[in-house]
């Protein structure tokens, strides 16, 4: 980002880093950061072993109020059942002492739930705990706790699915699928830097090629995602990957949240790597708004989502503002003051819009209340702000000694309204005018101040935040102090108020929406093919042993294959040894001898065939979907050179894969009819 202190363009696009220090985390978890901005996609991925959660024991303040809410989730969990439970019994029973009895028991039911909805909204108001460490006070910013989630055992299922559908023996894949679990363990409790978006990153693309291999259309495997509303503790169940991703996404805006409440926001630095990660952030929900709108979760509704979206936004509008101030600190003439006027304008104005959002009954009942209070008071502390840099503005300097850029920004710094109760100046004719207008608004500000600090102390949770109260006691203190360095003049325009100020901003900001393409993995059940053929939705006969020994006078084996990763048995000819032997056109080549060749490409299983000489034995499939056997309209496209794809590419375009493997193959083909093996 280029200095602001001096010209800025009129737009700024927003490309910053995030930093990986953690200054309340203990030794032992930042001594896993991995610098995610900084990754290098040309070279090999991070191994899992060396990308690890965080330790749930490390009794780090975070981490603790984490498992507080763990734990609050299971209790409310345990008083839903319950209520559930005395709910249909009271429906059920004609007898009217026993309804008594489930009556009073539900009363208390509903009581308990309400001090442990109570106790959980307190946590999310904890949001001291996740701020950074600086010597001066600064505004809090809103983070957002975790979802947690259940542990789930995959052996048994996939192990079934495996024999079931690919004909192979689960057990062989057993490391497999526990290096599976052991990575959504992991994520559970993700680090608050680099290496927490990388961790998430890794699971969420390993569910591409998970929920290809195992999760059919048509039926259940009896696996169950439960996940806890992070604002409510409301569990919810779905056995949908796209459930499971979504709640991942969640979290993944959930640490970038939490990486951008604990920067420095003293320093410039600081100051960048929030905005960086508040837009991280929000591009995370807006993906999630927009692909993932089914999930019954109440924080992935659509109004919650749109709300943390401008949460996001406005929180990364009050970094840039705060960066102006700071590095306008030392040298702050005319023109830097109604700039820093009007974009406090302009974060008051997003605040209200955020303020629009949280108070609509589908989110208003859900969140804290003390967010709500929070962003009432930067809304008006904010207002505060503008009308006070606009009075300095205006208090400070002379109209003659104005430059004629200034005069025409003054031009347009207020916006224009008939009410009777406002100052009828809106560009000062002399300096009288000047005056009257810079106390104006000093007056303004006051009373927004004061109106800030009313209400932070209507908010039980808010008065407790002793850097909240010490920036808005400083501010106010600021603006008195400078409307008591000016001379009183008594005037009837005394009790009007000001112009309300044009709410405008010079940056450009650009959403970051997640890259999935940055963090590659490896597809941990890579042994059972390519997953655009060998995938759950697709069906296959059993494996078959094919053994095919050419006698003295026979030429070749008479059939041809085409194709790569698998090869494919473009035709057989009637009478010769293949069709006796039982192969059919469309087969796959799924091993040649005791080499699997699911992967191979084409010359690699021609060289095999070749290299069996007389005696050819073969496992071969036959898929029950025969559109595969339709020949590829261009055979001139690329041929596949085995390796897997991008789980980005279908996750981020939405592109589905057609059943015809041969789409990006060039068609090689061989045959076997006449060839004399040698």
């Amino acid at each position: 980002m280029s200095d602001i202190t001096g010209s800025r363009s009129s737009q700024e696009d927003v490309r910053l880093h995030s930093d990986t220090n953690d200054n309340d985390e203990s030794y032992s978890e930042r001594s896993e950061d991995f610098d995610f901005d900084t990754f290098d996609d040309s070279k090999e991925p991070p191994s899992f072993a060396f990308i690890r959660g965080s330790d749930p024991r490390v009794a780090t303040c975070r981490g603790k109020l984490q498992n507080k809410r763990s734990k609050l989730n299971q209790e409310i969990n345990k008083e839903l059942r319950l209520r559930a439970g005395a709910e249909n019994l009271f429906k059920a029973t004609n007898n009217r002492k026993l309804k008594e009895t489930v009556a009073l028991e539900l009363s208390f039911v509903n009581s308990n739930l309400q001090l442990l909805k109570e106790q959980l909204a307190e946590l999310n108001s904890s949001v001291e705990l996740y701020q950074g460490e600086s010597t001066e006070p600064v505004m809090p910013m809103i983070p957002l706790g975790l979802k947690e989630t259940k542990e789930i055992d995959f052996r048994e299922p996939f192990k079934d699915f495996i024999l079931e559908h690919y004909s192979e023996d689960g057990s062989l894949y057993e490391d497999a699928i526990s290096e599976f679990m052991d990575l959504r363990q992991a994520m559970r409790t993700p680090n608050r830097d680099g290496s927490g978006i990388t961790l998430l990153f890794q699971y969420f693309n390993q569910l591409y090629f998970v929920e290809r291999r195992f999760f059919p259309p048509d039926r259940s495997l009896g696996i169950y995602f439960e996940w806890y509303d992070s604002l409510t503790g409301v569990p919810s169940c779905q056995r949908t990957v796209a459930f499971e991703k979504a709640c991942v996404l969640f979290n993944m805006a959930a640490v970038y949240t939490q990486m951008g409440t604990k920067q420095d926001r003293l320093t410039a630095k600081g100051l960048d790597q929030a905005v960086d990660s508040f837009l991280r952030a929000a591009g995370t929900f807006t993906y999630v708004h927009e692909n993932f709108t089914n999930a019954p979760s109440m924080d992935l509704a659509p109004h919650m989502l749109e709300m943390l979206v401008q949460l996001m936004l406005a929180q990364a509008r009050e970094c840039l503002f705060e960066k102006l101030e700071l590095q306008s600190k030392d040298k702050r003439d005319v023109d830097i003051c109604f700039d820093l006027a009007q974009e406090a304008a302009q974060v008051a104005e997003v605040y209200c819009t955020v303020h629009t959002l949280i108070t609509v009954s589908a989110v208003r009942d859900y969140v804290p209340y003390s967010w709500v209070s929070l962003v009432q008071v930067k809304k008006e502390h904010y207002s505060a702000l503008a009308h006070y840099h606009s009075a300095i503005g205006l208090l400070s300097h002379d109209l003659n000694s104005l430059s004629e850029r200034t005069k025409e920004v003054l031009q347009y710094l207020h916006v224009e309204s008939t009410d009777k109760t406002l100052l009828d100046i809106r560009e000062p004719r002399d300096d009288t005018e000047r005056r009257l207008l810079g106390r104006a608004h000093l007056r303004s500000a006051i009373l927004l101040h004061e109106e800030s600090q009313r209400l932070l102390r209507m908010c039980r949770e808010l008065r407790n935040k002793h850097s909240l109260i010490q920036v808005l006691c400083r501010a106010k203190e600021q603006t008195s102090n400078t409307d008591t360095d000016i001379d009183d003049e008594d005037d009837f325009n005394d009790i009007l108020d000001p112009p309300r100020i044009h709410a405008s901003t010079k940056f450009q900001l650009s959403l970051t929406p997640p890259d999935f393409s940055q963090i590659k993995v490896d597809d941990l059940f890579h042994q059972l093919g390519p997953v655009a053929i060998f995938s759950a939705k697709h069906h296959w006969t059993a494996p078959r042993s094919v053994q095919l020994q050419r006698g003295e006078g026979d030429k070749g084996f008479g059939f041809s294959v085409r194709g790569d990763s698998p090869v494919i048995v473009a035709g057989v000819d009637h009478g010769s040894l293949a069709h006796y032997g039982g192969m059919k056109e469309g087969d796959f080549i799924v091993s040649i001898g005791d080499v699997d060749v699911k992967w191979s490409a084409h010359e690699d299983v021609v060289r095999l065939i070749k290299e069996a000489g007389d005696l050819l034995s073969l496992r071969l499939v036959t898929p029950m979907d025969r559109n595969y056997l339709k020949q590829p309209s261009n055979s001139s496209c690329n041929k596949v050179n085995g390796c897997q794809p991008s789980p980005a590419s279908s996750t981020v375009t939405h592109k589905k894969l057609t059943w015809n493997p041969f789409r990006r193959q060039r068609e090689h083909e061989t045959s076997f009819r006449d060839l004399i093996l040698r």
